[in-house]
């Protein structure tokens, strides 16, 4: 049987496009970036599901199956030596290319690991930056870390040479624990490489000063780690060992799961089903999201995220990664473990990814899927008899987590038994750290450690929501509450408030108003509630997080226009995906992202929409989230509104969990609790 046009591509079709790839450019060298699912075109993918979904269990829907295809990004390297970026789309089916784009100089690919190790190799070779570091006299026992970033926004705009940079360390080996904290010990100075000659081009000397010092003046000593301190996480270097007072607490599903797992992607679970695939760019994503077999997401996935620093000295204005655009997300994701990252009992959705030479390899384990208990769904208490009927929450929950350098991000889809949908992002791993002067505080950030300080900075996030309420022409509208006036005739004592609906007719950017408590509801207008009268739909308030901090005109502000608004609305377009656009790395203005769809002030009235979720924190990093950060957590909620005729999850069992029982070790005896 044919794969569903969802599913990821296997290790053998994405070797047959790799190889016709290398038939195409028989001549020169080829280093791969990316090969993965280039999703169907929309319209023939509405015509496939509508068949799936009305054909009877088995049935086949081949005759309406959209081409399977292929997405490739790579690199061709001729006589000059210089990577020339070209994406190319094949036919995996019909072994052909399909379609073909020269990438221009001045847009960047996404980075790869093998890029990274170019770096370290480099610093190896470059006699500039090892007489740079003998500068420092670094302790007996430790070692040079380099740690790989991307370069940030160009300060030239003409400018099109492919950057990386290294931030630097120190790793005291004398504990023999490669684990052992480097970022403890940082150093003052960053190696700048051309990626495409591979060589250090500049080295960047920081200043380490505090309040009232220079911008660009070097304080330091020579011995730079002298008033550093060990700040060891991993559990056998942890000062004082770990808690000894903890007694397991075991996630136990004694008849197995309630959801069901088929064609490796087809996910069903109580009344809701779904497809989950994975890319490098995004990480997971959903699909063809239902409820009773009611449509409600074409699509959910997490778009992009921006983390500028506000450390006013050069060159920390262009410390800006975006996570999912410079590097991608899911090349970064984690091989989760069982019974670590995930509880209870659980499904593990693999990936493929690509090497240079285009040989794929399983990526194992970059999605968990499993229930949880969110605590009470809905009680009442009958007071006149006494009986107490409860229900409570739970949730399937597809989760992938990324790591990136320093820093951990966990992503989880969170569907429950009432009919919500919840994004959940947490934010977790070890602050960004530069070195500061003994004794001395900073306006730029926290000093968590001695000489260790953790940069102001900030992550804003962009979820991408294509709807599919009931079909795929919806409006989206915001309603608020307001005091209304007081009036003899319709608020005589003026307790009475109004709600005002306001339809967004034309592709804008809005903002969260918490004080009107401002409602987002994506609707379809021809099916209405037979109780209410309204049309069916789904809500969510947007987080009222702070909005890009960085000043209008400067290089992050203009990297990040996706950061002006908490919601965007737009008119579906194939292929705009990416809130910040399709190229992140090294731009000087954002293109192609969000603020350019608005742009063309689309009729988005009873249309196919899509609307964007921008949330995040502005972390003033506090002593207590070194060494490693405790999680911080956002959550946006969609949630049904007027899309059913009752509370949906009504019918959960009220059942006594025979597992729970009286603690009897807690206390001694006569003591009051």
């Amino acid at each position: 049987m044919a794969p569903h046009p969802f599913k990821i591509l296997s290790i053998e079709e994405t070797r047959l496009a790799r190889d016709v790839i290398l038939s195409l450019h028989p001549d020169v060298v080829v280093d791969f970036r990316e090969i993965f699912l280039n999703e169907p075109n929309k319209e023939l993918m509405k015509k496939y599901l509508e068949v799936e979904h009305a054909a009877q269990p088995g049935k086949s829907v081949h005759s309406k199956r959209p081409p399977r295809l292929a997405k490739c990004q790579y690199d061709v390297i001729g006589s000059d030596k210089i990577p020339e970026y070209h994406e190319s789309i094949v036919d995996v089916e019909t072994r052909k290319r399909v379609k073909h784009e020269i990438i221009g100089k001045e847009q960047q690919a996404s980075l790869t690991l093998w890029e990274f190790e170019n770096l370290v190799q480099a610093c190896k070779e470059s006699e500039e930056f090892q007489q740079a570091i003998k500068e420092f006299h670094l302790p007996e026992g430790f070692e040079l870390v380099i740690e790989p970033w991307p370069y940030g926004g160009r300060d030239d705009t003409s400018e099109t040479t492919r950057y990386f940079q290294g931030l630097c360390f120190g790793q005291d080996t004398r504990n023999g624990n490669p684990d052992s904290n480097f970022y403890a010990y940082p150093l003052p100075i960053i190696p700048v490489m051309d990626a495409h000659t591979k060589k250090i081009c500049r080295v960047d000397r920081l200043a380490t000063g505090g309040k009232g010092d220079s911008l660009t003046g070097k304080t330091h000593s020579p011995q730079i780690l002298a008033h550093c301190q060990p700040a060891e996480y991993v559990p056998e270097l942890v000062e004082g060992g770990t808690r000894k007072d903890m007694k397991p607490i075991n996630i136990t599903q004694p008849e197995g799961t309630s959801f069901k797992v088929s064609d490796d992607s087809f996910v069903e679970w109580q009344k809701w089903s779904f497809r989950v695939s994975f890319n490098p760019r995004e990480g997971a994503v959903l699909h063809d999201v239902r409820y009773e077999g009611r449509s409600i997401i074409y699509r959910l996935s997490i778009s992009e995220m921006s983390v500028p620093y506000a450390d006013a000295r050069a060159p920390f204005h262009r410390k800006q990664a975006f996570d999912f655009g410079d590097g991608g997300a899911g090349n970064c994701a984690n091989n989760l473990s069982l019974g670590c990252d995930c509880l209870g009992v659980i499904k593990y959705f693999d990936a493929v990814i690509v090497s240079s030479d285009g040989e794929p390899k399983e990526h194992p384990n970059v999605i968990c899927l499993h229930e949880q208990d969110n605590g009470i769904g809905w009680k009442h208490t009958n007071w006149r008899t006494g009986r107490a009927v409860v229900t409570r929450m739970r949730e399937l929950v597809v989760q992938f987590i990324i790591t990136l350098a320093n820093y951990e991000y966990v992503f989880a889809y969170k569907l429950d038994t009432a009919g919500g949908i919840t994004l959940e992002v947490r934010a977790t791993g070890i602050v960004s750290t530069v070195n500061i002067d003994p004794g001395k505080t900073s306006e730029y950030g926290n000093v968590v450690s001695g000489g260790v300080l953790a940069q102001n900075h900030q992550h804003i996030f962009a979820a991408r929501l294509d709807p599919a309420i009931d079909g795929h022409n919806n409006t989206l509208l915001y309603e608020e509450s307001h005091t209304a006036p007081w009036d003899k005739e319709t608020n005589p004592n003026g307790n009475f408030y109004e709600i005002r609906k306001t339809v967004v007719n034309r592709s804008q950017g809005l903002d969260a108003a918490p004080e009107h408590n401002r409602t987002f509801k994506i609707i379809n207008e021809s099916k209405k509630n037979k109780h209410s009268g309204n049309p069916v739909g789904y809500k969510f308030q947007p987080p009222a997080t702070q909005k890009l901090l960085a000043a209008p005109g400067s290089l992050q502000y203009q990297r990040a226009l996706f950061a002006q608004h908490h919601v965007w609305a737009t008119k579906y377009r194939e292929d705009e995906l990416y809130a910040a656009g399709r190229y992140t790395l090294q731009s000087h203005v954002e293109k192609g992202g969000v603020h350019d769809m608005v742009a063309r002030k689309d009729d988005i009235t009873n249309q196919d929409l899509v609307v964007w979720s921008v949330f995040g924190l502005t972390h003033n990093p506090r002593v207590e989230d070194w060494p490693v950060m405790p999680s911080e957590i956002f959550q946006v909620h969609f949630k049904p509104s007027d899309f059913f005729e009752r509370n949906p999850a009504i019918d959960v069992p009220s059942s006594r969990n025979q597992a729970s029982v009286l603690a009897k070790d807690c206390c001694s005896a006569g003591q009051k609790l």
